[in-house]
């Protein structure tokens, strides 16, 4: 009886063993789970690189310094009427008196109001580059670059006595007075003129000498 009991064990043990050697695939099973968790793992640092080369994006844009009124009206002037309002470095020429009210009745194609035009040609008609081209008898022109009046003798003075107390690059002193509100480029400020302000009527805002 005892060797029938041991034989009997036997089998059994021998039962048990073939049970267990089918591991494999679940190991394999196993291993086809893990293949997505590398690609996650793989994509992640990537995810934050694009991230962070957002938001450096976003806080570079941010810290931009935001564009003067007056300089955004001239870039639309110089894009509608790139003959009256021609980009540095070329020339500026003398613009038509009362060019003003030529130019106020396109404001819904420059999209902008009649304050931010008087600002723009205001700002046009100061500065080293459009005063140099005040010379006595120049050509003026209208908003199509077309001929229409002349500079006058007494217009010419007034901008070289402007040109030589402002040299080119130089800053105004910020305590300086504000200029008279009959001033213009045109219009000599010590004696009257055909026009207190040929270009821009009523427009009495500084400007700086680089304009676009």
């Amino acid at each position: 009886m005892g060797f029938e009991k041991l034989a009997d064990l036997r089998e059994q043990l021998r039962a048990q063993a073939q049970k267990a050697v089918p591991v494999q695939p679940k190991a394999a099973g196993r291993t086809k789970k893990r293949e997505p968790d590398q690609a996650k793992a793989t994509a992640r640092p990537q995810q934050k690189r694009e991230s962070g080369q957002a938001k450096a994006a976003a806080r570079a844009q941010q810290k931009r310094e935001p564009v003067d009124p007056a300089v955004e009206a001239i870039w639309r002037l110089q894009k509608h009427f790139p003959q009256a309002f021609p980009k540095n470095p070329a020339p500026k020429l003398p613009l038509k008196q009362g060019i003003l009210a030529d130019a106020a009745q396109h404001l819904e194609k420059l999209g902008m109001t009649e304050e931010q035009l008087k600002q723009a040609i205001a700002t046009w008609c100061k500065g080293s580059r459009y005063w140099s081209s005040m010379v006595a008898d120049a050509t003026r022109v209208d908003l199509q670059g077309q001929p229409a009046g002349t500079v006058t003798a007494e217009q010419a003075a007034y901008a070289r006595r402007q040109a030589s107390r402002r040299p080119a690059g130089k800053a105004r002193p910020a305590k300086k007075a504000a200029a008279p509100a009959a001033a213009s480029p045109d219009a000599p400020a010590d004696a009257p003129a055909p026009e207190a302000a040929p270009e821009a009527a009523a427009v009495t805002t500084p400007a700086s000498s680089d304009t676009p």
